[in-house]
């Protein structure tokens, strides 16, 4: 018996080991043909641990200063967000609640902004906006309701039906600092570009030259509230103004939208500004990024109208599919509530004071890695330009460039490289864009060569001091190291043949070579 029972052990024992050899780990699965998917399935925890794993090779989020994307959430409002993914917030028959709940957001919103009650407001019960996938969408919604609001003015005052007018090309007034949503909808929409570049001393559109630039195919100008490479604030005060003047004397309609994707939950809650929002009367929509400074999960936005009107009956349909009759303002349709249910937390956990907090929070911050970068020296020249409003009210952002005194034989794409060495990404970028029409090189500013670099640092909700001052180290180790570096065959902003001339550190950048 013994024997017997030995002997189905080891059958036992063998099988094992046959299924074993027979046995392909996750990883072997996905590194066997990483573009196909396995022929069978894995368990969920070794799934989860398999993609942990793997996206522990990104960039921290937390150390991402390049990115305004918020990267603080709260354990219950990842919860909300968990939820959200269930509830398709399109279906506004079966999720009536839900959609309350984004009317309540938008209702919210166009206060903060000071939008007047539209003339509907009863019928509707909340101010003509919608939620979008990120301010990208919001953008390009905006964009089309002023296109189709053109198109029928310039019908009217041509004669003509709107059939005629599909031939007619119009145009958007904007500053170079453009987000890369408006190429988008230059591209996408077949609307002219009329570029206006600012100067490299304020990033902020020339007021003046909007008044040569609009005509009778401006379907709009596009004031920036923040743009993404300073944080600057386009003075739409201004921008109205001249808009107003130019609309009087020859009988136009031009409106102007605020791409406040960044500042739209910045500048409510700063002191001192003038009138920016919908006070101005020529202001005909708003849009923002809840998933910046709004501190919603990525791929929020938002777009408030001034009123219904200005949407347009082109961009607004209606679906009765679902089971009920919907009104959607929005390019997609199925998308997840999740950015509605947390930035509805947000509004409700912060409030305006808690809004208020933050933004100083940030603020000061900046401040302080601004004011720590004006203190490096090199030969007794600042080794930084900042170029960035300071403590003026603009975003809570650091923008600057090496100064072109100290002769560096590195540049501020080099100083970005070689600073995640310390786990800090930082952005840099040449002082440049392409044309979405001609796709040739053009420099941003009116008063910088193109092909000059710069970088920004954007200070979120989640830098707090002991980061800051890390960061300003981090800096200062790295520029260090970069000047005990002999540089050979430098081009195109990437370190070539470098050879070290001191052995500060002992780490070799070897993605920068």
């Amino acid at each position: 018996m013994t024997s017997e029972i030995s002997k189905l052990k080891d059958e036992v024992n063998e099988l094992k080991a046959l299924i074993k050899s027979q046995e392909c780990s996750l990883e072997d699965k996905v590194s066997m043909n990483r573009n196909m998917m396995p022929t069978d399935g894995s368990s969920a925890e070794d799934v989860k641990t398999f993609i942990e794993d793997e996206i522990l090779l990104d960039v921290a989020p937390a150390l991402n200063t390049s990115s305004y994307v918020n990267v603080r959430l709260e354990a219950q409002e990842q919860e909300l967000a968990l939820k959200g993914l269930e509830v398709n917030i399109a279906d506004q028959t079966v999720y009536p609640q839900s959609f309350k709940i984004h009317d309540t957001c938008v209702n919210m919103i166009a206060k903060l902004w000071h939008c007047p009650e539209p003339d509907d407001f009863d019928e509707y019960g909340s101010y003509p906006g919608a939620c979008t996938v990120g301010s990208t969408e919001a953008c390009l919604l905006a964009g089309l309701a002023l296109k189709f609001r053109w198109r029928k003015w310039y019908a009217k005052e041509n004669n003509l039906s709107e059939h005629k007018v599909l031939g007619e090309r119009p145009n958007i007034v904007i500053s170079t600092c453009f987000q890369a949503a408006w190429e988008k909808l230059i591209k996408y929409m077949d609307i002219d570009a009329k570029f206006i570049q600012p100067s490299y001393k304020d990033f902020k559109i020339k007021t003046e030259e909007i008044r040569s630039a609009i005509d009778d195919h401006t379907i709009g100008v596009v004031a920036i509230m923040g743009n993404h490479y300073g944080g600057q604030y386009d003075p739409v005060w201004e921008i109205n103004d001249i808009v107003e003047e130019v609309n009087k004397n020859k009988g136009f309609q031009v409106g102007i939208h605020i791409d406040a994707a960044s500042g739209g939950f910045i500048a409510p809650f700063q002191k001192d500004l003038p009138d920016w929002d919908f006070k101005l009367k020529n202001v005909l929509s708003m849009s923002a990024s809840g998933h910046k400074f709004g501190e919603s999960c990525i791929g929020t936005g938002w777009i408030v109208w001034r009123q219904r009107e200005n949407l347009s009956d082109h961009v607004a349909i209606s679906v009765s599919y679902l089971g009920g009759m919907g009104e959607s303002y929005n390019l997609n349709f199925s998308r997840p509530a999740s950015g509605i249910y947390v930035q509805y937390y947000k509004f409700l956990r912060y409030g305006i004071s808690g809004y208020q907090k933050i933004c100083e929070h940030m603020m000061t911050h900046a401040q302080k890695i601004r004011e720590g970068l004006k203190k490096m020296r090199f030969e007794g020249k600042p080794r930084f330009i900042i170029l960035d409003d300071g403590d003026k009210n603009c975003l809570p952002v650091v923008t600057a460039m090496l100064n072109p005194e100290c002769n560096f034989e590195y540049d501020d794409i080099d100083l970005q490289h070689a600073i995640s060495e310390h786990n800090w990404y930082v952005s840099a970028y040449k002082m440049n864009f392409e044309d979405p029409i001609t796709k040739q090189d053009k420099p941003i500013f009116t008063d910088q060569d193109g092909s000059k670099t710069m970088f920004r640092i954007v200070v979120k909700s989640n830098i707090n001091s002991v980061m800051a001052d890390n960061l300003i180290d981090s800096f200062g180790k790295t520029l260090e190291m970069l000047d005990s570096i002999e540089f050979k065959n430098k081009a195109n902003g990437a370190l070539k043949g470098m050879h070290r001339k001191k052995n500060l550190f002992s780490k070799h950048l070897c993605h920068v070579c």
